[in-house]
C-alpha cells in the first residue's frame, strides 16, 4: 500500500517566489489532508540528529540508579526519567521508558503563583553522568524551535493569513517539550508503544531511528510511517485544528512496540503557544472557510483555548503519579 504522507522540501521556502508559493500550498495541503508529513532540507544536518539519537541510547544505558536520581517523580514541573509504563495514553500504560525536558527555567515560588499551570515553569533534571547532555539538548530544542516556527509562519500563509497571524501566541517565546524515548521489544498481544493520540500543541516534530513503529490514521486505516534518513516526521497538533476552526488536522496517530530483539529510539519535539496565551480562531478567506467545521473534540478530554490550562491538564493526566505527589489537594495544602 503506497504511504500517503507527504514529502516536503523546506529547501523551496527559501528559493524563488514561486517555489515559496509552492511549498506553502504543499504544506497547507498536507496539513490539511494528512495532518502528517516528512520534511526534508531543513538545515539540521544527519550528523547532528545522529548525535542526538547517540545521546539518547548513552541516557538509556544508564544503570537504575542513575536513572532514579532524575526520575520524574521529583519534579512538580513535569520533568526527568519515566521507565515502562509509567505514563498513560488514552487511559492504558505506554511501553516505553522516557526523559523528558522543557525550558530551562528557575521555578516559581508557589505563594506567587496565580494559576496551577504556572508551577509548569522550572528547571530540568539532568544526569551527573552525562555532563555535555545539558548543552547539547538545550541547544537542539533551540534549532527544532527555529524550524517549527518558520513552518507555523508557512502555515499561517497557507490559510490566507499573514505570516505572524499567531505570533501574540508566542512572541513571549513557544512553549516547547522534548522526550528522548527508548521502546524495547514485545511480544504482548497489544503492543502499545503508545496508544492512538493526537498531540495538543501546535506542531510536533519526531526524530527516528532505522526502526518502524510510527503508525497514523488516515481514510479509517493505519499507516506506517517508516524512517526516511534525514528527514524529520512532522505533525499538526491540535492547537491548529483550533485556530484554524478544524481546517487543519490534527490525526491520531500511535506507536506500535518492536519486536522482541529490537529496540527503537526516537526523539520527539512539541511546540505550542506560550503558557499564558489564549488562541484565536482566525477569520480564513471564504473558499477555506467553507471547509471549515469547527475542530473536533474527544469528550472525554476537552480541548481548552488557554494552554496553559491544556498543558497542566494532559501532564497530570498522562502522570498520574506526579499529579498525586504535588498537585493532589493534600499536597497542595501541605500539613494540613
Amino acid at each position: 500500500m503506497r504511504s500517503p504522507i507527504p514529502v516536503l522540501s523546506m529547501r523551496k521556502l527559501y528559493l524563488s517566489a514561486t517555489e515559496r508559493e509552492d511549498f506553502i500550498a504543499e504544506l497547507g495541503k498536507a496539513a490539511r489532508d494528512v495532518g502528517f508529513f516528512y520534511l526534508e532540507d531543513h538545515g539540521i544536518s544527519l550528523t547532528e540528529q545522529v548525535k542526538i539519537l547517540d545521546m539518547t541510547k548513552a541516557f538509556f544505558r544508564l544503570d537504575g540508579d542513575a536513572k532514579e536520581r532524575v526520575q520524574m517523580i521529583h519534579s512538580p514541573h513535569f520533568r526527568g526519567y519515566s521507565a515502562n509504563y509509567s505514563e498513560l495514553t488514552a487511559g492504558k500504560r505506554d511501553r516505553r521508558e522516557q526523559f523528558d525536558i522543557m525550558d530551562e527555567l528557575p521555578a516559581m515560588e508557589r505563594s506567587t503563583t496565580v494559576h496551577e499551570w504556572q508551577n509548569l515553569i522550572g528547571p530540568n533534571q539532568w544526569p551527573q553522568q552525562l555532563p555535555a547532555m545539558k548543552a547539547e539538548l538545550l541547544t537542539w530544542q533551540d534549532k527544532l524551535t527555529e524550524v517549527s516556527m518558520q513552518l507555523l509562519e508557512a502555515l499561517c500563509e497557507s490559510l490566507g493569513q499573514p505570516a505572524n497571524a499567531l505570533a501574540k501566541t508566542v512572541d513571549k517565546g513557544p512553549y516547547r517539550h522534548t522526550k528522548l524515548i527508548k521502546y524495547p521489544g514485545s511480544s504482548e498481544s497489544s503492543g502499545q508503544g503508545v496508544g492512538a493520540h493526537k498531540d495538543p500543541g501546535y506542531l510536533t516534530l519526531v526524530l527516528q531511528d532505522e526502526n518502524s513503529g510510527l503508525e497514523v490514521e488516515y481514510q479509517q486505516q493505519w499507516h506506517r510511517v517508516d524512517p526516511r534518513p534525514g528527514a524529520f516526521v512532522v505533525n499538526i497538533g491540535e492547537l491548529l485544528e483550533l485556530a484554524s476552526n478544524g481546517y487543519l488536522k490534527a490525526t491520531n496517530h500511535r506507536v506500535s512496540s518492536p519486536k522482541p530483539g529490537i529496540t527503537r529510539y526516537s526523539s520527539a519535539f512539541f511546540m505550542a503557544a506560550q503558557l499564558d496565551a489564549s488562541v484565536p480562531v482566525l477569520k480564513l478567506p471564504p473558499k477555506l472557510a467553507k471547509h471549515a467545521k469547527g475542530p473536533t473534540s474527544d469528550p472525554n478530554n476537552p480541548l481548552l483555548h488557554n494552554v496553559g490550562e491544556n498543558v497542566m491538564k494532559g501532564r497530570k493526566r498522562s502522570h498520574p503519579d506526579v499529579s498525586a505527589r504535588f498537585y493532589s489537594k493534600k499536597a497542595e495544602c501541605g500539613s494540613c
